[in-house]
């Protein structure tokens, strides 16, 4: 069965949440944790993606970011994509670092009415 689409909408805020494979940790070194959060940055210049906060533990992290533009889909594919990869390289693993699918909860919406 496929996969339901991301509603996505502009001047969006979600709680995206992400976990790593078997609940293993995706953050080893202080590092690691500096490098997600220079890809994050640039998030903001790449998609005009805003991120309110974040937090960062060993095996998972949780973010609220808003979406000026409806792209959150996008601004998640970098994300995780990017420091898959510099993980997987640096660490020397290969295979998925997450656990599925992230979680993108919608929060508040300022273009949709209840």
């Amino acid at each position: 069965m496929a996969r339901s689409l991301r509603i996505e909408y502009e001047g969006a805020f979600y709680h995206i949440t992400q976990r790593g494979v078997e609940k293993k940790d995706i953050f080893k070194t202080g590092a690691d944790k500096e490098k997600f959060l220079g890809y994050l940055e640039h998030t903001h210049d790449r998609y005009q993606s805003i991120c309110h906060t974040y937090s960062l533990m060993d095996n998972h992290y949780h973010l609220i970011v808003e979406t000026p533009k409806a792209n959150i889909s996008k601004i998640m594919h970098y994300l995780n994509t990017s420091y898959a990869v510099y993980y997987n390289t640096k660490h020397r693993r290969v295979g998925p670092l997450y656990q599925g699918r992230y979680k993108a909860i919608l929060e508040r919406s300022e273009g949709v009415r209840a």
